[in-house]
């Protein structure tokens, strides 16, 4: 936890002559050291998943702004880490909300991540392959979904430069939490991703940049496959019960993390379902080979 004690909460980091970074002061186990808040453009900007609704990171966006024009706010998607500061925004700087469409999802299971934010109230809904524009800079929605249902990441390319959001994380694996977590889209999307030749880095909500993109999404792929052939072991060794799945899969996980990386293993067992590798029968799962 010292890296999150020591993130530069509320400072406007340069990271591209195009973009400029600002963390909110939201550090958690699910958030890293807190969402960032992207500027993207020089004269006139377009900002990326404005964060919590917080008053100190409102605070610091506008400071980073500095009475420039906003032509957008944009978000990749509805978590309560990533848009509730577009209202706020808008009203201090009368710019409209862009992004992804709205999308609330009542979730009593244990989550590893913020609920939906039920106040989102976009003026535009971007779909896969519409642009955004400033002066010197454009933004082309890419439809991710998967982490959640209505997930975007957003292309800039004059720099190379992918803004991932949630889908892909600098420091950890990304949450897929059904119900609207979906194992099978995240998979499709990030072969989308490792299809798109342009991205020369990625710039995520939580965690650093990364700074070979394509390489880091084959390892996620890869760390999915894995989970996937570790789930159908236990099945065929008679490990059914997900509490049981996730007590060998996640030896010396934090406690109270347990419910989540059960959310984890249900979404891989639903993928399967559908696959027609796995049945449920009684919260009891079993291999059909």
């Amino acid at each position: 936890m010292d890296i999150i004690a020591d993130a530069p909460t509320g400072l406007a980091m340069a990271l591209d002559p195009l973009v400029t970074r600002v963390l909110a002061p939201n550090p958690s186990p699910f958030t890293y050291t807190g969402t960032q808040t992207y500027l993207v453009g020089t004269s006139e900007l377009a900002v990326i998943d404005p964060g919590p609704d917080d008053p100190r990171h409102l605070a610091a966006l506008v400071a980073a702004i500095g009475g420039r024009r906003v032509a957008a706010i944009l978000c990749t998607h509805t978590h309560r880490d990533h848009s509730p500061a577009a209202a706020p925004l808008r009203a201090a700087t009368g710019a409209p909300i862009i992004g992804c469409a709205p999308l609330t999802l009542e979730d009593a299971g244990p989550r590893a991540d913020a609920a939906f934010d039920t106040g989102y109230a976009p003026d535009r809904v971007l779909a896969d392959g519409n642009r955004v524009s400033g002066p010197d800079w454009t933004l082309v929605a890419v439809a991710t979904p998967g982490h959640t249902s209505n997930h975007l990441c957003f292309a800039l390319p004059e720099s190379g430069a992918l803004f991932c959001g949630d889908h892909v994380m600098g420091w950890s694996t990304t949450v897929v939490a059904p119900p609207d977590g979906d194992m099978a889209a995240y998979m499709a999307s990030l072969d989308k991703l490792m299809a798109r030749e342009d991205d020369r880095i990625y710039f995520p909500a939580h965690g650093e940049p990364i700074e070979k993109p394509h390489r880091f999404v084959r390892g996620l792929i890869g760390h999915r496959k894995q989970r996937e052939g570790q789930i159908l072991r236990l099945l065929k060794a008679d490990v059914g019960a997900v509490p049981a799945m996730v007590e060998r899969m996640y030896a010396g996980l934090d406690p109270r993390l347990n419910g989540a990386a059960g959310r984890s293993v249900l979404a891989h067992l639903i993928d399967l379902r559908d696959r027609g590798l796995v049945i449920e029968e009684d919260g009891v799962w079993k291999t059909t080979a």
